[in-house]
């Protein structure tokens, strides 16, 4: 008998401290989430203020959290754009992003973004901003709703690409369709735009830290041969690709 409380007592004691060490690291982990929650929220006060100062905004931009692009997203973009002054700029996906991008096109005295969106609402939304901003001449912001297109023998649900030029393509910006609207969603950028790029032109996909857009990538350097893969420390992720041909 006392060797079978014995036993019962060292399991319980064995038990406590097993629970004891569980309860540690958990809060070890809050702990260390709560500090790269802290770090990340500081790095995107800091992308957001660099955006104000380099893009000279006097009025406010739209939030940028949730669906929206992230400050440091937008903050890459705005510098490729002020940097190498493209002429036409294709946005997947309209809002912040087409604010900025206008913004630069502004700066620079010259160029054009055409955003395509499928959602009404959004377009909308988007151009009342552009007007907020005095940037309407700079930007126009496309319905371009999800149709059909088929792709290496199947329908892949992607933009109306109707009213983009056929060429001369400089930067191509990619933060949509969103991701239910099907597996690699963003994946039509490739064959329906890519051969539109001009030479040197820049791509950039959002949310590259997704496994999606990573297949996406993968995907499109298998069958574009030319493009240059490099990566953008972005709190999505952010991928950069350069047409070489």
């Amino acid at each position: 008998m006392a060797m079978l409380l014995h036993s019962l007592t060292l399991a319980l004691l064995l038990y406590t401290l097993y629970k004891l060490r569980k309860a540690h690291l958990l809060l070890f982990g809050l702990r260390d989430q709560a500090r790269q929650d802290s770090v990340t929220q500081f790095r995107q006060l800091e992308a957001l203020q660099g955006l104000y100062v380099e893009l000279k905004l006097k009025a406010s931009l739209p939030a940028t959290r949730d669906w929206a692009a992230s400050p440091d997203f937008l903050l890459q973009v705005a510098r490729h754009a002020r940097m190498a002054r493209p002429l036409c700029v294709v946005e997947c996906s309209s809002g912040t992003s087409t604010l900025v991008l206008a913004r630069c096109m502004q700066l620079n005295g010259a160029g054009k973004v055409l955003s395509l969106e499928h959602d009404p609402h959004y377009a909308e939304l988007t151009r009342q901003q552009l007007r907020h901003h005095g940037l309407q001449d700079w930007a126009r912001v496309l319905d371009a709703p999800l149709v059909p297109h088929q792709l290496s023998g199947e329908p892949w649900p992607w933009y109306d690409i109707g009213a983009l030029p056929e060429t001369g393509i400089d930067m191509l910006v990619i933060d949509g369709p969103p991701q239910f609207t099907r597996a690699l969603a963003r994946y039509p950028a490739g064959p329906l735009l890519f051969p539109r790029l001009a030479v040197d032109a820049a791509i950039f996909l959002d949310d590259a830290a997704r496994s999606d857009e990573t297949a996406i990538v993968q995907r499109w350097q298998r069958e574009f041969a030319a493009l240059k893969l490099s990566s953008r420390v972005c709190e999505k992720g952010c991928a950069v690709l350069v047409n070489a041909a």
